[in-house]
């Protein structure tokens, strides 16, 4: 394994989410300091996300052309400098647009990185590859809001934000001087070939198709999850904030803890088969959640949660190598990701509209039905394509 590449790359991209993960909790909060109501904390929050599913498909395409690191650089980059302005918003507006650069710098960072190492996993050690690059994305999430409730409560809210981007320049720093520029890899044909036409094709495929469903559909739970939990535990048991903390920070440090394991295990034996069990238990874990009325039945179903996580992440981040060799890392990736946008909106927009229309405790057996469906659509078309190794 070529450490002396991997090591900074890892390294960069904990830092990197660490600094998102710091500013997490911090916020809401900001910006109700602004004035923002919940609709203009929607706007702050849509500003995001609109900019990266936009931007991550044609960054991940040029990246193919141009190369990964100055992508990575200028991401960093962006990092850094929307932390350092926004403790300078005066207004929602400002905030707003300031989100906006920072969906811009977040296209930058994550599908590159994964573009990256995925140009360095060897066939047959795909799993395994993309469980590192998971393991340090979780890692830096997970660990980020504990964080920045201490620097905010040690120094106020200002200095969550300047932490993001004294981690963002120090990451930017560590790319610079220990990640080699590795080559264009777009020289041939297919980095020619064009985002839209290269998107064409891989809508075409049964296999590409059923892949980028299940990363939309696996990610359809994460706004209920993490947006959705706390309202439910206290309505349910009178939760405090520490519980809902614990709930939330043990799926992910499970998920996080078992990536590696998982990514072998993705190696090792049939990813479809792996990608139905893990679907299948966070499918079940999702309806179960509205019967779960004390905080340990809640801690364990999140624990059996990052469990089934840590089998789904790195086996489709090794699918999405292995057809990467055929349309380019960065084009796939930057369309990976895309769909992964894609599945958060859905689950934000069919939780809330299940939420007013069922009422809360009928929102989660809902959205596990769904994503059950179209998971099990998804890997059944999967398994009935070809796949770019055997070929």
């Amino acid at each position: 394994m070529p450490w002396p590449l991997l090591l900074p790359l890892l390294l960069s991209v904990f830092i990197a989410l660490l600094g998102i993960g710091i500013i997490v909790p911090v916020m809401p909060v900001f910006a109700a300091g602004l004035g923002a109501g919940g609709l203009a904390l929607g706007f702050i929050i849509a500003s995001f996300s609109i900019t990266r599913g936009l931007c991550q498909p044609l960054v991940g395409s040029l990246s193919d052309r141009w190369g990964r690191k100055g992508f990575l650089l200028g991401g960093l980059l962006v990092f850094g400098v929307v932390g350092l302005l926004i403790p300078l918003a005066t207004s929602v507006e400002n905030l707003v647009l300031i989100r906006a650069l920072h969906g811009v710098g977040s296209a930058m960072i994550v599908p590159v990185a994964m573009a990256y190492v995925s140009d360095l996993a060897p066939v047959g050690q795909e799993g395994r590859y993309m469980g590192l690059l998971n393991t340090a994305i979780f890692a830096g999430i997970g660990s980020g809001p504990l964080l920045g409730g201490i620097f905010t409560d040690l120094w106020g809210m200002a200095s969550a934000f300047h932490a993001m981007a004294a981690l963002s320049f120090l990451a930017l720093v560590l790319v610079l001087s220990q990640m080699p520029a590795m080559p264009a890899v777009g020289a041939g044909s297919r980095g020619r070939e064009g985002l839209l036409a290269a998107m064409g094709k891989m809508l075409a495929s049964r296999r590409t198709s059923g892949l980028l469903l299940a990363r939309l559909a696996t990610m359809i739970i994460m706004v209920p999850t993490m947006a959705f939990l706390p309202l439910l535990m206290t309505q349910a048991f009178q939760a405090s904030g520490s519980q809902i903390g614990m709930v939330i920070a043990a799926r992910t440090l499970i998920n996080a803890l078992l990536q590696g394991p998982g990514g072998r295990l993705a190696d090792r034996h049939d990813k479809p088969r792996l990608l139905r069990i893990g679907c299948l238990v966070i499918s079940a874990v999702i309806c179960l959640i509205p019967l779960a009325d004390n905080f340990w039945s809640l801690l364990l179903l999140f624990m059996i949660l990052g469990l089934g996580e840590a089998l789904i992440w790195p086996t489709l981040g090794a699918l999405a190598t292995e057809e990467g060799r055929v349309y380019g890392q960065g084009t796939m990736m930057g369309v990976f990701n895309l769909a992964m946008s894609g599945g958060v909106l859905i689950g934000a927009l069919g939780a809330g509209i299940a939420t007013d229309l069922f009422g809360l405790l009928w929102t989660f057996p809902l959205i596990g039905l769904l994503v059950l469906t179209l998971t099990m659509f998804a890997i059944a078309r999967i398994a009935s394509g070809r796949s770019p190794v055997a070929a």
